[in-house]
């Protein structure tokens, strides 16, 4: 049985989530259809990368995403569909799939091209879901587009390093419901340009300089917990998908605040970097 997932920012209130999964069901009344997300916030290129980046390798070989971010079709916002680590990805080319494209090579990009046969205001309804039901029925991509080499990337994808490296630059690119930070920066981009060297860590007026696996290394349980004071404290972890992320322990807007809240980080901050020189 065919898997479709549905990544995209129209959140909960309007018909077109609905409306999408009854055309595929339409088409395909046995297939799978599994939610990612509806709450991306409105055309948020890298935060729909990072989650599709981050949920589509647990689904199972062949699996076909379907992305509607910032879809509408225009000169500069072409329609796409990748094939990369055996999943189908269709989406438009701005810049989504660059982040997962960064760490593995596509086997077949293709542009699509049936936008001439069928009269859409709404893409993702009347285009994403016809590719996406053709591939399941094991249709080839080629049928529904031209094969393209490259895919547009996402701007400062990568972290800016100084000639001297001493110093990395990196951005905020996703706030996650606990308002946790996420910076575009790896562990191991960032071990590469460290070398075992000490470190601080700027966000706005905020230093650290320690980085943690979990949450809860930052916690020292020899201490009574009424003594320890746990909630609130703010730390720097590397995140189970790796990435470099400024949090707040047992973190809850409503009682002891957030990262983002706390700190006052969002999309697009900077967060920088300073090693030691050697």
């Amino acid at each position: 049985m065919a898997i479709i997932t549905l990544t995209t920012d129209f959140g909960e209130k309007d018909h077109f989530v609905g409306a999408t999964k009854g055309a595929i069901y339409t088409e395909l009344p046995e297939v799978k259809i599994v939610d990612i997300s509806h709450s991306v916030s409105p055309f948020n290129v890298p935060e729909a990368a990072y989650i599709i980046q981050n949920a589509y390798r647990s689904f199972p070989k062949g699996t076909i995403h379907v992305i509607g971010i910032d879809s509408e079709l225009n000169p500069e916002n072409k329609h796409i569909a990748v094939k990369l680590d055996d999943h189908y990805f269709i989406c438009a080319n701005n810049g989504i799939m660059s982040m997962i494209c960064a760490e593995i090579a596509p086997e077949k990009i293709v542009e699509i091209n049936i936008h001439d046969k069928i009269a859409t205001s709404f893409p993702v309804l009347d285009i994403f879901v016809k590719v996406a039901c053709h591939i399941a029925r094991g249709g080839t991509l080629e049928v529904i587009g031209k094969v393209i080499d490259t895919i547009k990337p996402i701007k400062n994808l990568i972290p800016f390093v100084n000639d001297e490296q001493t110093q990395i630059i990196g951005s905020v690119i996703y706030i996650d419901n606990y308002g946790n930070v996420i910076t575009n920066i790896k562990r191991k981009f960032f071990e590469s340009i460290q070398k075992t060297r000490g470190f601080e860590i700027s966000a706005r007026n905020y230093k650290f300089s320690e980085i943690f696996n979990k949450y809860s290394d930052a916690i020292n349980f020899d201490i009574p917990e009424e003594k320890r004071y746990d909630e609130g404290k703010r730390m720097v972890v590397f995140n189970s998908s790796d990435y470099l992320e400024i949090a707040i322990y047992k973190s809850d807007n409503a009682t002891v605040g957030s990262a983002s809240t706390l700190l006052g980080l969002k999309m697009r901050d900077t967060v920088t970097v300073n090693f030691d020189k050697i």
